[in-house]
């Protein structure tokens, strides 16, 4: 296995270049992990406005029942002033909502001839907004039974409203597991992305600097080791860097997330940033066979893993991104890695309708590898041929 050896060894005189960009993905793992907080909340608390009601309908016991309700679910602070005090309540928002009803009010809903209530209120607010969705079911359900049921008494009418309001549905919220570090996952397994990609290019790239010198390669085809050997050591030396960085990166990932990680979404997060891995290792292995120097080693590394992450999604999300940046993005393997990314940690329900789209993105990222090693070989063999 001596160019399995020397894989390593070339491997390890460009070590510190590497740990660059693994030791920097890790500050930033821990950090976005340390100072992320999950605001997300699915309870619900309901809160009560405060509103005036005013009510020159005396005697009303439909109004009177009206108020009851509305006291149920808001805070009714003034039930008499004048116009200039209520608006001046309504400016320094002691109160949102005023609601007048007008004398006469009750019997012209008993005649079918409604006479439409006085309401003013602050400006885009959602508590309005809430009161008036109060006052039209309170008020609707009682022109429905003064509609279908002829001659009812006013007794009767609030005691079909009250009972029909009293009504309520039970919800439930489901726990489906541990989210709390859905937030910051994602970004830990996108910002992988640019890390595996610039750890693999300059690794892969040393190694094939190396052995593409027409004077070591000239020494290689004079020793005694077959070629054959020679590629299949070289072979399972990519892989097994490839695999080795995938690796090192992830396992901090079991630490930051712990148990997340061994639930279906953390399995299906490791398993796509290993398919990502091989091909961000096609990649790295075609560039290998097109840069010439140094130079232009560090250089790729930069703009194929900065620049396809920048448009794909990993430093800024891709519902961010405009359509055509998402087009050309679309072209490289790291969009579908993170579209993946995204798409997994938002599954609650591993069935095939939601499982589908993420094995779609994964096979498209198979499909880059295979293309991109494909490029790789033909070049390879248009070399052998020239020389």
């Amino acid at each position: 296995m001596l160019v399995y050896k020397a894989f390593f060894k070339i491997i390890y005189k460009n070590l510190p270049e590497i740990l660059i960009y693994v030791l920097v993905f890790l500050f930033l793992a821990i950090f976005l992990s340390s100072t992320y907080s999950s605001t997300q909340s699915t309870d619900f608390t309901e809160t009560k406005i405060n509103i005036a009601f005013i009510n020159q309908d005396k005697d009303s016991m439909l109004v009177n029942g009206l108020k009851s309700y509305l006291e149920k679910n808001a805070n009714i602070i003034y039930t008499e002033g004048d116009g200039k005090n209520l608006q001046d309540a309504l400016f320094f928002r002691q109160i949102e909502y005023i609601l007048k009803v007008p004398e006469g009010f009750s019997e012209s809903i008993l005649k079918e001839k409604i006479i439409k209530l006085q309401r003013t209120a602050v400006p885009d607010s959602t508590g309005s907004v809430y009161i008036d969705s109060l006052v039209n079911k309170y008020l609707n359900t009682a022109v429905l039974y003064i509609k279908n049921l002829r001659n009812i008494t006013e007794d009767q009418l609030i005691s079909y409203i009250e009972e029909d309001l009293t009504n309520e549905t039970q919800v439930y919220v489901n726990n489906f597991g541990n989210r709390t570090s859905n937030g910051n996952v994602v970004y830990y397994f996108n910002y992988l992305a640019y890390s595996i990609q610039a750890s693999l290019i300059l690794g892969v790239c040393a190694v094939m600097l190396v052995y593409n010198n027409i004077d070591i390669k000239r020494r290689n085809l004079c020793s005694p080791l077959k070629p054959k050997y020679m590629n299949f050591q070289m072979i399972l030396g990519n892989l097994s860097f490839a695999v080795l960085c995938w690796l090192i990166l992830i396992s901090a990932s079991l630490f930051i997330h712990g148990e997340y990680m061994i639930t279906s979404n953390g399995l299906l997060l490791l398993l796509n940033s290993f398919i990502f891995t091989i091909a961000s290792l096609s990649l790295s292995f075609l560039l290998a066979n097109i840069v010439k120097s140094r130079n232009a080693m560090s250089g790729a590394a930069n703009v194929f893993a900065l620049g396809s992450c920048f448009i794909s999604g990993v430093f800024v999300p891709q519902e961010f991104l405009g359509k055509q940046v998402l087009d050309i993005a679309a072209f490289t393997p790291t969009f579908w890695y993170v579209k993946a990314n995204n798409l997994i940690v938002g599954m609650t329900n591993f069935n095939s309708e939601n499982l589908i789209p993420v094995i779609n993105c994964m096979l498209i990222v198979m499909g880059f590898a295979i293309a991109l090693l494909s490029v790789s070989l033909v070049i390879i063999k248009q070399r052998r041929v020239n020389t």
